[in-house]
This record gives C-alpha cells, sequence and structure tokens, in this order.
C-alpha cells in the first residue's frame, strides 16, 4: 500500500508497505526495518534491542509495529525503552507506519520499528 505524501522537511517517512517488505525514503527494505527521520536500516526483531535503546536521547517515542496485528510489545522491552526515555507505542505494522508519518511532519522526534506483514 502507497502511503500519501506530506511535508517532511527533510525527514525520511515511509512511503508504503507490502507482505515482507517496507518502502521508506523511496528504498525497498524486505523484513524488519527501523526507521528514524535521518532513514532505514534493516531490524532484527524483537529480540534486537540495541538498536532500539540506541535510540536514547535522539527520539521522544518509538512506534512498534507488531506485524499484520495489534499486539502488545514485550513487557521487559518497553519497560527497557522507559528506562531510557524513550515512550513506546505499540500497535499494527500499517497503523505504526501512518501514526510515525504524521507525528515525523509535525517535527516530532520520532521512531518507528515495523516487523513485516
Amino acid at each position: 500500500m502507497k502511503l500519501t505524501p506530506s511535508d517532511f522537511g527533510g525527514s525520511v517517512p515511509v512511503d508504503g508497505y507490502g507482505p515482507g517488505f517496507f518502502r521508506v525514503g523511496g528504498k525497498v527494505v524486505q523484513g524488519a526495518v527501523l526507521v528514524t527521520a535521518a532513514g532505514a536500516e534493516p531490524w532484527g526483531g524483537l529480540d534486537d534491542r540495541a538498536a532500539l535503546t540506541a535510540l536514547a536521547g535522539r527520539v521522544d517515542v518509538l512506534f512498534i509495529g507488531m506485524g499484520a496485528d495489534v499486539a502488545h510489545a514485550p513487557a521487559d522491552l518497553v519497560a527497557s525503552l522507559q528506562a531510557v526515555g524513550v515512550a513506546v507505542e505499540a500497535m499494527a505494522s500499517p497503523t505504526a507506519a501512518r501514526t510515525y508519518n504524521v507525528t515525523l511532519s509535525e517535527g516530532r522526534r520520532v521512531a518507528c520499528a515495523l516487523l513485516p506483514l
């Protein structure tokens, strides 16, 4: 699915997604992806906590896309991110991508970690 463009002030939005991939800033990333205003990189999924805690001081909110369905992020992951000052919101990946884009367009310090559909 293609997402509606907006003004991102030079930041990198999620452009679209489909089965097993995300398109971020015009580039396709297969599998799970971590997206910040600076760009996208492959992400090792929920067990790749170092990549998420490294966001401390750079983002205020991390949207975690849990795949096709709404699910809770592991409580210990949420606690470790909150301990370093990163608020966490878990939702389905399509919703996380759209929410990331909206808050990014508002100039907020956000990131999203998306599990594939």
